[in-house]
């Protein structure tokens, strides 16, 4: 499997323009981070965790070819805004793209690309074929997929493992029956917002203790907002199994 991080960052605490913090002033280009989202790549087949507003910079960034599937973790606006982009697969691979989504997910998709939906479509919007997900594990383009459920504030919100790799944005609490899916994993990905307390997400703190508890070989972090600060000051605040990932590390398991 290969794993490409595409995007570390998130809408949260994105500053102004003109804004000369740490992070936006850094030469450093692991600190230009963009919406959270990651390509996987596994024998022939090309997978999507999430599409946020910065998807189509970050699949021409990365030489995306082609693209077989998106999963989708939840229905906010970082991570599902740039779903319209897809038309350009679904114009040279001839076919619609398969889109796997919670029931609930997939209704916000419903209504914020209607277009896309609509029983009398007009010519070139994407095409897009919805697959519901549950609790429970799939199968993409005969991958298994196993759905963790994390809790994002009081909002069910789903990361996912693929063999031994496990991926989880967006989550504040998680209960231990979901964290032992995670139990095993070679590489886990899990959010750190801020190093200040949030409601909705894990504060570095928090995260470190996460991945202590999971034991995974190595962990990244990812979803990162700009109050965490610049990655070389923050890479010396973690253990050695810790690291954070950046747009464009590449990882291969």
């Amino acid at each position: 499997m290969k794993i490409t991080f595409l995007g570390t960052g998130t809408s949260q605490g994105v500053p102004v323009i003109g804004c000369e913090c740490s992070v936006c002033t850094s030469p450093d280009s692991k600190d230009k981070r963009l919406r959270v989202s990651v390509l996987l790549e596994i024998d022939d087949k090309v997978i999507v965790i999430d599409s946020g507003p910065d998807f189509r910079y970050q699949m021409l960034r990365a030489g995306v070819k082609r693209l077989d599937a998106i999963l989708f973790t939840h229905e906010h606006k970082d991570h599902i805004a740039g779903l319209d982009d897809v038309r350009a697969f679904n114009y040279f691979q001839q076919q619609a793209m398969e889109v796997y989504a919670h029931k609930r997910v997939q209704e916000s998709l419903i209504r914020e690309f209607y277009y896309a939906f609509a029983s009398v479509k007009y010519p070139g919007v994407p095409l897009i074929n919805l697959n519901e997900i549950r609790n429970a594990p799939f199968k993409v383009e005969g991958i298994e997929v196993i759905p963790v459920e994390v809790m994002h504030y009081k909002l069910p919100v789903f990361g996912f493992r693929i063999g031994d790799f496990s991926y989880i944005t967006d989550a504040k609490t998680i209960s231990q029956e979901e964290k032992e899916k995670l139990k095993g994993s070679k590489v886990l990905v899990v959010n750190a917002l801020q190093k200040e307390k949030h409601i909705s997400h894990f504060t570095l703190d928090e995260a470190i203790a996460f991945a202590t508890e999971i034991k995974a070989d190595k962990t990244y972090f990812t979803h990162m907002s700009h109050r965490l600060g610049r990655h070389e000051e923050i890479s010396h605040e973690l253990p050695d199994c810790i690291q954070l990932a950046y747009d464009g590390l590449i990882l291969d398991l």
